[in-house]
């Protein structure tokens, strides 16, 4: 769902609002991967139907979620914040390798 701002949301397997803003998405996540443009769409779906969830080691409030088969690699990688609310998307990008908690 996207408001008039730009602002795209969805919610995670919790119920968790979670918002990606139009900033975010065209000055850090395109700008720094350019391939991912036309995957906004998956970005949100990778929040709301994840594959896989992890934990971010390096931040206690945020969670990894990845989608497998979607976007322009075999993974796409979605970080959310939960440091406010609503949830923010702060990065996402394609992911050739298998996240480190995965089994098959």
């Amino acid at each position: 769902m996207e408001d008039e701002s730009g602002t795209a949301e969805t919610t995670d397997p919790n119920g968790t609002r979670v918002v990606l803003g139009d900033m975010v998405w065209r000055e850090k996540i395109v700008r720094d991967h350019p391939e991912m443009a036309a995957h906004r769409p998956d970005v949100l779906r990778a929040v709301s139907k994840p594959d896989h969830m992890a934990p971010d080691v390096s931040f206690g409030t945020r969670t990894r979620y990845y989608a497998r088969s979607v976007g322009p690699s075999r993974w796409l990688l979605v970080v959310v914040s939960y440091e406010q609310k609503p949830a923010r998307i702060v990065t996402a990008f394609a992911n050739r390798k298998d996240p480190r908690s995965w089994s098959t």
